[in-house]
């Protein structure tokens, strides 16, 4: 700091004996146009060397130490990523991938939709009944939440023969609650439904509801025939 003072003193000094040296030359300081500059210098010399006294050293230092440049790193916020399990193999390793969802209304009315519709189906069988709840949801005829889907009833009876058989819906097998859960949040959190085309409705051999002659059938797996209802065209 006394190094730099220093150095504006004699500056300071410098400055005033070249005025003095070339006083003689100068008829009129007014017609010459370098004059009030180096007038100003002497000046800004002098106030700036009193500033300076007047600061104290850990002052000085921050003054007088160059900024460090920094990089700013850009990022990017991401929206929340539907489940990632790989490809649907629909086996064990594939159930073991899915993460465990929130515990929400709609995981547990489709759990349920799955534990006591398909149970005894394989994991395929009874993801296949997950989409059609799911896609009743996005039907114009059918309610547009889950759980109004699966307690959804009607002309005598409910859509799912377990919300109104007048029997407890308890879980009695934790294995395959085990399983239902897990196929509920994979679809729950964004998984593609891929495997019934579409379909809104399914049936077992036991019965042939009488739409079943209506409705194209999309596919069978295990035990069920799954259908999508007719695509309405416009009459002219």
């Amino acid at each position: 700091m006394s190094s730099l003072k220093s150095w504006t003193g004699s500056m300071v000094m410098l400055l005033a004996l070249a005025q003095a040296a070339h006083a003689d030359m100068m008829v009129s300081q007014s017609n010459d146009p370098e004059a009030p500059v180096s007038i100003n210098l002497v000046g800004l010399f002098t106030q700036e060397n009193t500033a300076l006294d007047s600061v104290d050293a850990g002052r000085f230092s921050e003054i007088i130490t160059p900024p460090v440049e920094t990089k700013t790193v850009e990022t990017t916020k991401t929206a929340k990523a539907d489940v990632s399990v790989g490809p649907a193999t629909y086996d064990a390793r594939w159930l073991q991938a899915i993460p465990d969802a929130e515990r929400t209304a709609a995981l547990d009315c489709l759990a349920r939709a799955i534990y006591f519709e398909a149970r005894g189906e394989s994991i395929k069988g009874q993801a296949a009944v997950a989409e059609v709840v799911l896609n009743r949801t996005q039907s114009p005829v059918f309610p547009r939440t889950v759980c109004g889907v699966v307690q959804q009833a009607g002309n005598g009876g409910c859509q799912f023969s377990f919300v109104c058989d007048g029997r407890a819906d308890t879980i009695g097998d934790r294995n395959a609650w085990y399983v239902a859960e897990k196929v509920a949040s994979a679809y729950i959190a964004g998984a593609p439904r891929t495997l019934t085309d579409g379909a809104t409705y399914f049936h077992t051999p036991a019965v042939w509801p009488t739409w079943s002659k209506r409705f194209p059938m999309t596919v069978r797996i295990g035990a069920h025939f799954f259908y999508r209802q007719p695509i309405q065209t416009a009459m002219n």
